[in-house]
């Protein structure tokens, strides 16, 4: 199971303490990136390597700081250095992996650091934020993609949207049929599609939804109905008003 973000956030806070005077590159950046990814219960090992090869344009090699095949780059300097450069330094080796037939590794993210500063750089969005480490635990949603929480761009022109539309239309019919109608049935379409949205990001933890109806309803669905009413009504109940024989599942949902 991922970390919640309650976790996260308290380790972002820990970490930001530890490394808050930090100022050696060389000597401490492996260090600062395996305890990064562990704020996020991820063992850096296991899906990042330090020091990657590229071939660059002259036919020489460069050397990755930290490499997240298809995901992440990550270039590290020593504080006060110019996270521009080394932003600019990460993009050339991205267009080295081109250039080399890498294309399917190019990430989406590039992350650089002085210690003091954290820059991030979503480079399908377009985007960038860069603040202070000691601010990090306030950003920690932004890097969701590394424990596994789904980064999402709403358009109605995505058709990953348009099927979901889809979907949510034959329930809608399905449940018209049965007799279930009106201002109930609206209510009900929008309660189910904010709860898939709220588990893909981060609202609610990590498949909270799914997985609640997967482990506490039968399989002929017999008592769905039930089931979502229960958790209609925790949701609608501060959790320090729940009852105290809930579920964990429910006591626990924001």
């Amino acid at each position: 199971m991922p970390l919640s973000w309650n976790e996260i956030r308290s380790r972002a806070v820990a970490f930001s303490k530890e490394w808050a005077g930090e100022t050696r590159e060389h000597a401490e950046a492996k260090t600062f990136w395996d305890q990064f990814f562990n704020v996020f219960g991820i063992s850096r090992k296991l899906v990042a390597s330090f020091e990657e090869p590229v071939r660059t344009l002259k036919g020489t090699y460069g050397f990755i700081d930290l490499f997240w095949k298809g995901m992440l780059i990550a270039e590290h300097k020593s504080r006060g250095k110019d996270l521009d450069k080394a932003h600019a330094q990460a993009m050339d080796y991205i267009q080295d992996l081109a250039r080399s037939d890498r294309e399917i590794e190019t990430p989406r993210y590039v992350i650089v650091s002085d210690f003091a500063k954290i820059a991030l750089h979503d480079l399908e969005e377009n985007t960038t934020h860069e603040f202070p480490l000691a601010e990090f635990h306030k950003h920690v949603n932004r890097f969701g993609f590394i424990p596994g929480y789904k980064q999402h761009k709403l358009a109605p022109e995505d058709p990953v949207n348009i099927k979901a539309v889809e979907i949510m239309g034959d329930l809608h019919d399905a449940l018209e049929e049965g007799g279930y109608a009106g201002h109930e049935l609206e209510r009900l379409l929008v309660r189910v599609l904010f709860c898939l949205f709220a588990e893909d990001t981060g609202i609610f933890e990590r498949e909270a939804f799914t997985l609640y109806l997967q482990n506490h309803t039968k399989e002929d669905g017999s008592d769905l109905g039930g089931q979502l009413a229960q958790l209609f009504q925790a949701l609608n109940t501060p959790k320090e008003k729940r009852q105290k024989n809930l579920l964990e599942e429910l006591q626990e949902l924001p």
